[in-house]
């Protein structure tokens, strides 16, 4: 298998090995000699691809949509570079024989940190942007946001490392705010004050089929929804299966106890370690 580089995704619950399972498939087809690293509760569900690393993983963060670091953590450990993919993402089309990207974070899209949470207004969000970027001292006028749904990180001589603690510390200032989400945030804060410069490649290097992305196509006239419809249909199925009244009761009061747990969990670690209290 090739070793410059892998794909990545997190999987964690039925939902995400479902979408995951699909993608494995895609990469099979697509690009049978790369190696997709999947971070799951059940490494069992992929035992039948050979070209998949799956590695046991519990989520740490609070809605553990900043568990992604820990994806990029593993796969850094055994490829010089790796692609993250959300888990619900297709790929659609045969990939080049050769990808090669530069060292440092390169993303799909963003923009400047300040213009993106400006625009968008997310006030909780900007308040934590501005204590995160004092106590650190980063300029917000050179950091960038980006889009998570996809990505690539390359070693740049050991500040990828760097990168990876930082993003950790800046999202338990996030998430003790109750901000549970906006990696691209947290990720730009920590990519700039680890010195991992981020890139931004908008020409697509393989098809590719992200539910939210296509409806943006198909409303710029750039896809046809005709054409794309069977990967919506099975996305949806996947996303609402149906559930009984009292099977959607149970669910909701499981999840708000992990929520709850994890939470709580998040205050002792804080309290334990002084470094992170810095940050507050």
């Amino acid at each position: 298998m090739l070793k410059e580089y892998c794909f990545c995704t997190l999987a964690v619950g039925k939902r995400y090995r479902t979408h995951a399972r699909i993608l494995a498939k895609d990469i099979q087809d697509q690009a049978p000699l790369v190696t997709f690293v999947v971070l799951t509760d059940e490494p069992a569900d992929f035992e039948e691809y050979s070209h998949v690393i799956a590695i046991k993983h519990r989520l740490q963060s609070v809605k553990g949509y900043h568990d992604k670091r820990f994806v990029i953590e593993k796969s850094l450990e055994r490829f010089d570079t790796c692609v993250f993919l959300d888990s619900d993402m297709r790929i659609i089309g045969r990939l080049p024989k050769k990808l090669e990207w530069l060292p440092g974070i390169t993303a799909r899209t963003g923009c400047n940190i300040l213009k993106h949470n400006t625009e968008i207004k997310l006030r909780p969000e900007f308040a934590a942007i501005e204590q995160v970027a004092e106590k650190l001292d980063i300029n917000l006028q050179e950091t960038t946001w980006f889009h998570e749904f996809m990505f690539v990180v390359k070693k740049q001589a050991g500040a990828e490392q760097v990168f990876l603690k930082l993003w950790q510390d800046i999202s338990y200032v996030f998430e003790m705010r109750g901000i549970y989400d906006g990696e691209g945030n947290v990720m730009g804060l920590a990519a700039a004050k680890a010195g991992l410069p981020i890139r931004f490649d908008s020409e697509d290097r393989f098809p590719f089929f992200k539910d939210n992305i296509e409806k943006i196509r198909v409303k710029m006239g750039q896809s046809n929804i005709q054409e794309k419809q069977i990967y919506f249909d099975m996305h949806k199925d996947i996303e609402y299966p149906k559930r009984t009244f009292i099977r959607k009761i149970i669910d909701k009061i499981t999840q708000k106890s992990i929520l709850y747990y994890r939470f709580l969990r998040l205050k002792y670690i804080l309290k334990r370690n002084s470094g992170i209290q810095e940050l507050f």
